[in-house]
């Protein structure tokens, strides 16, 4: 049975009224894209950006307060991201709630036409804005989506049935191919599956070779038939920023290729020019996204890219269009 075919449920064709699930399903490559929210209350930046991705992506997560900053509500974002004519896919972290809250929240959401839910576990509070501040983690990530699954069949989590039933969600989680212990990863992707994740976005892949491996023992336990993987992409905008990845951030693995790729692309540039430093990167970081975009999508088992590029959300077009993937798959109407 091909992968489409286990996304829809007997007797109803899909699962939810998202456009996310149907291009999925219809056997399309799939594109996500990423918007961060202000540290504010404009909605005209958030209007902004979703015009940069409108066309060029299949659906734009909403961060939930990431790196713990706080930011306009990733539900609140996604309705004015909705009212642009793009589909959201707001993120929901245990950091900053309980089950209550949470369930709350997703019935809010709901109720304005959101159909897309990615659960997250949060990064922790230490790095944001309010390192006082107390960690909920009611739930964990992989209950959350436990939760999330049991409203969509119309019931609470504590059993109480939902009136009228339960909302319709394409219910997404996230999955790291290169955290320690590696051989174990593939399994904690499928417990996330059988918990009732209908698609996965994993950490960025600068690793090729690694996440290939990943993806072998994924395809091998059958998990790519029960849930759509897309494969974490983004730009690099510097030979610094490649390097603070690579040595910096927890389950991050950067090739040397990658860093001596940036490097590369200045060589000859003075230093004291800035403005044509930043604009060589930026240039490679594209190019390199695009051929990275086009081997992942050669890999068993992938079924889409989710591009990252949290304030450089001008780079979506060009990655979309260079790695081949557009135009995307149209809307329904209403």
């Amino acid at each position: 049975m091909s992968r489409a075919a286990n996304l829809e449920e007997p007797g109803t064709g899909f699962k939810s009224d998202s456009h996310l699930e149907r291009v999925l399903a219809g056997g399309h490559f799939a594109v996500t894209g990423e918007i961060g929210p202000p540290k504010s209350w404009d909605a005209e930046v958030i209007r902004q950006k979703a015009k940069l991705l409108k066309g060029y992506v299949d659906g734009a997560n909403i961060t939930d307060n990431q790196t713990a900053i706080v930011r306009m509500s990733s539900i609140a974002a996604g309705i004015i991201v909705k009212q642009e004519g793009l589909e959201p896919v707001i993120q929901m972290t245990c950091r900053d709630r309980n089950r209550l809250a949470m369930q709350s929240d997703l019935l809010g959401a709901a109720a304005h036409g959101i159909n897309n839910v990615l659960c997250l576990s949060g990064d922790h509070q230490s790095f944001g804005n309010h390192p006082g501040a107390k960690n909920v983690h009611d739930i964990d990530s992989l209950q959350l989506v436990q939760m999330v699954k049991g409203l969509r069949e119309g019931h609470f989590q504590c059993d109480e049935e939902i009136k009228g039933g339960g909302p319709g969600y394409f219910i997404g989680a996230a999955a790291n191919p290169f955290a320690e212990p590696l051989e174990w990863r593939p399994f904690r992707l499928a417990k996330k599956t059988a918990a009732g994740a209908d698609f996965i976005q994993t950490q960025l892949v600068y690793d090729i070779p690694r996440f290939r491996e990943y993806m072998k023992k994924v395809v091998e336990l059958g998990v790519h038939e029960r849930t759509a993987i897309l494969a974490g992409v983004g730009p690099l905008k510097s030979t610094g920023m490649a390097k603070y990845m690579r040595d910096r951030v927890p389950g991050m693995s950067v090739p040397q290729e990658c860093i001596e790729r940036m490097a590369g692309a200045v060589a000859g540039i003075d230093e004291g020019d800035k403005k044509a430093r930043a604009e060589a990167w930026r240039a490679e970081g594209i190019q390199l996204c695009i051929e990275q975009i086009q081997e992942i999508r050669q890999i068993e088992g992938v079924a889409g890219v989710h591009i990252t590029a949290i304030e450089w959300e001008a780079a979506i077009k060009p990655l979309v269009e260079g790695a081949g993937l557009s135009p995307r798959p149209p809307m329904r109407d209403g």
